[in-house]
């Protein structure tokens, strides 16, 4: 990215079923969807969306590979999605498992995401 114009970030957390995905997800919601960028497109190149590059940075605790980027990038609704994932995040007991939302063992997954924008 030659020039980042907004970074913003967020942490999603799925309590119940040990989806990783499900936590990410929230992360990138928790992020991007309590801001308006209404002059964003004054930065961009011809000041089009399309010339947008987002970088989506995932601290994730465990199930890496159980991680679905395509879902992730569908959060993001204009421009050039990239999507890196790191060691992070926490994965701490629930303090409960219940079999009715698909636990497995007690443990919740906590995902911290940055997503920069830009150019």
């Amino acid at each position: 990215m030659e020039r980042i114009i907004f970074i913003e970030t967020g942490t999603g957390i799925d309590v119940h079923g040990q989806d990783i995905t499900k936590a990410a997800v929230r992360a990138v919601e928790n992020a991007i969807h309590y801001n308006s960028m209404p002059g964003i497109k004054n930065y961009l190149p011809e000041q089009s969306l399309h010339n947008m590059i987002v970088n989506v940075k995932l601290a994730v605790p465990m199930d890496k590979e159980k991680l679905d980027i395509e879902r992730i990038k569908q959060e993001i609704p204009y421009g050039t999605v990239n999507v890196e994932v790191m060691d992070g995040g926490m994965a701490t007991t629930s303090g409960i498992v219940l079999e009715d939302k698909d636990d497995k063992n007690d443990l919740m997954y906590i995902v911290n995401a940055s997503v920069e924008v830009g150019y």
